[in-house]
C-alpha cells in the first residue's frame, strides 16, 4: 500500500479500490477527537467522501525546532528566524508543498484559503532573506543532522522528527508558532488494480488495533490516528513510553487542536506557475 501525502484528489480516485472490507473504517468516527485531520476523517471530506478510499496512517506537523541553549533564547514566531543572531544559521524545507503553509501562517493568512498573492508574497520574503545570507540552505529531512551538530540553531521541522531528536538531545524544543501551525496527514490506500485487496485491509485493521497503533506511535513519534493507543502507552511500565501518552505532539489536546491548520491543496492549475517561483528561489 502506498503512503501518498494527504488525501488523493478526485480525479486520481480511478487509481484506488474502496475499502469497504476494512474494519478500520468503523473507527473512524472516533479519530476526530485525537487530532488526526477533521480533513482525513470526517464524511463529507471533499476529497474522499464518507471515507470509502483511503484511512489516516500518520499525522504530523509542520513547525520550528531549534537549539534554546545554543541560542539563548525562545522562539515563538515565525519572523523569529529573520533574527540577526540566526543570520546563516537557519534551513527551509526545500519541498513547495512542506513549506509554504507554515510561512503564510507567519503572515497572519487563514492556510485553509489562502491566495495566490499570499504564495507570491512569502516568495518575495523567502527571496529576500536569501540575498541577505540569513538562511543557510533548504533541506530535506537532513535539517536533523544540521540541527544536532549545531551548524543550524532553528529550521523548518517535522513534530516526530523533533521528538526524536530530544531523546539525545534535550536542549532542542519544536515549537507551534503563536500564528500557528500546519497540520497534515499521510493516507493508507489500495491500489485500484492490487490482486490481494483482501490481504492489504487486514494489514491496515493490524495498524489500527491499539496495541499495534501504540507500539507504532512510541517508534516514529508523530500524531497517532487510533485514540485508544493512548491508554495502551500511559500503561506501560515504562517511564519514558507512559510520558508518550501525554505529549500533545502525538496525541494532541484540545488546545493544541485550536493551534493547529490543515492547508488548501496546491491547485492543478496553480502547480506549474508556483513550482517555477519557488524552485527557483531553492535552487532546484
Amino acid at each position: 500500500m502506498p503512503l501518498l501525502p494527504k488525501t488523493p484528489p478526485l480525479s486520481r480516485r480511478t487509481l484506488l479500490r474502496g475499502l469497504g472490507g476494512s474494519a478500520a473504517l468503523g473507527a473512524l468516527g472516533t479519530l476526530a477527537g485525537c487530532g488526526v485531520p477533521a480533513a482525513y476523517v470526517a464524511p463529507g471530506d471533499r476529497a474522499d467522501r464518507g471515507r470509502n478510499f483511503t484511512v489516516p496512517w500518520q499525522s504530523g506537523i509542520t513547525g520550528i525546532a531549534y537549539n534554546r541553549r545554543r541560542l539563548g533564547r525562545e522562539i515563538r514566531h515565525v519572523s523569529d528566524l529573520w533574527a540577526a543572531d540566526l543570520k546563516g544559521r537557519v534551513t527551509l524545507l526545500s519541498g513547495m508543498d512542506e513549506a509554504f503553509a507554515l510561512l503564510m501562517q507567519g503572515n497572519g493568512v487563514d492556510i485553509t484559503d489562502w491566495k495566490a498573492d499570499d504564495f507570491h508574497l512569502i516568495c518575495d520574503q523567502v527571496e529576500k532573506q536569501v540575498a541577505k545570507g540569513q538562511i543557510r540552505r533548504f533541506t530535506g529531512n537532513d535539517y536533523i543532522k544540521d540541527l544536532s551538530s549545531g551548524d543550524v540553531l532553528a529550521c523548518q521541522a517535522y513534530s516526530g522528527d523533533v521528538i526524536q531528536l530530544q531523546a539525545d538531545d534535550p536542549d532542542i524544543e519544536f515549537v507551534v508558532p503563536e500564528e500557528g501551525a500546519e497540520l497534515w496527514a499521510e493516507s493508507l490506500m489500495i491500489p485500484n488494480l492490487a490482486r490481494h485487496k483482501t490481504n492489504a485491509e487486514r494489514l491496515i485493521d493490524y495498524y489500527y488495533r491499539p496495541e499495534v497503533a501504540a507500539e507504532l506511535a512510541a517508534w516514529v513519534n508523530y500524531v497517532c490516528p487510533v485514540p485508544a493507543a493512548q491508554d495502551v502507552l500511559a500503561s506501560s511500565d515504562d517511564e519514558e513510553t507512559a510520558a508518550l501518552a501525554e505529549d500533545p505532539l502525538i496525541f494532541p489536546d484540545a488546545a493544541m487542536r485550536e493551534r493547529l491548520a490543515i492547508a488548501r491543496d496546491i491547485a492543478a492549475g496553480e502547480r506549474s506557475e508556483f513550482a517555477k517561483r519557488w524552485n527557483g528561489i531553492v535552487g532546484v
